[in-house]
């Protein structure tokens, strides 16, 4: 079967009721980037922060996944699907996609502050974290985020998702935040590249394919255009 990589963002995780950050009204505007989404935040106020992704545990547990995540599920029938997404809900794991690269990380596990490969998963009823609680080597456990300033372990992998794409498709993203949206310069020269998304993106080339919708509206737009390929 061909490999069908798909690069998702925020716009997906929208149309389930995920607030996002930079749209009007979106989380930036209640909280500062550098108070909940650096390293230097968690020094100066780990208590906020760990308040603040508890927040978004809980929005989590009141969301579905939409048919933009479904529609990659089916489209396993047809190809070797490979999902690389900024986001760090599980919206995709819950609607069933086998091939996941989180390259922001997850909102769902947690870390020791200290030692980056004691990792923890939460659980529905228990997702929040306090203050005092700590890996097994005593460090306090923080979100298990990649924050602005913070390597992106998982960009190697996806850049080699983007290499071996027989079909890539962008959706949800603006194609504003890097290193994500680079990885659409490590696909190759004669595979067909769509970009779902309703508003314009930063990255323009002729011989793309855009589908001017939102996510749900969009992968069926998208089944419909790669017929010839299934």
């Amino acid at each position: 079967m061909k490999n069908l990589v798909v690069l998702t963002g925020a716009g997906i995780s929208a149309e389930s009721g995920i607030s996002t950050f930079r749209d009007s009204g979106g989380l930036w505007e209640q909280y500062r980037i550098e108070d909940v989404a650096t390293p230097e935040g968690w020094a100066r106020d780990p208590k906020l922060v760990t308040d603040f992704y508890n927040q978004r545990r809980k929005q989590l547990l009141e969301v579905e996944p939409n048919y933009g995540h479904i529609a990659l599920v089916e489209l396993e029938k047809y190809f070797n699907v490979y999902v690389v997404t900024q986001n760090v809900d599980n919206l995709h794991e819950r609607a069933g996609s086998k091939n996941i690269v989180h390259l922001h990380g997850e909102l769902t596990k947690v870390r020791s502050e200290r030692f980056d490969h004691l990792i923890y998963e939460l659980t529905p009823d228990r997702y929040e974290v306090k203050i005092g609680d700590k890996c097994e080597k005593g460090f306090q456990l923080r979100p298990h985020i990649v924050w602005f300033g913070e390597a992106v372990p998982m960009l190697e992998e996806a850049v080699r998702l983007a290499q071996k794409a027989d079909i890539f498709v962008v959706v949800g993203t603006s194609l504003n935040v890097y290193p994500a949206a680079s990885l659409v310069h490590y696909v190759q020269p004669e595979v067909p590249v769509y970009v779902v998304d309703p508003n314009s993106v930063a990255i323009n080339d002729s011989r793309w394919h855009y589908i001017r919708l939102g996510a749900s509206e969009g992968m069926k737009e998208f089944i419909k255009q790669i017929q010839p390929y299934i």
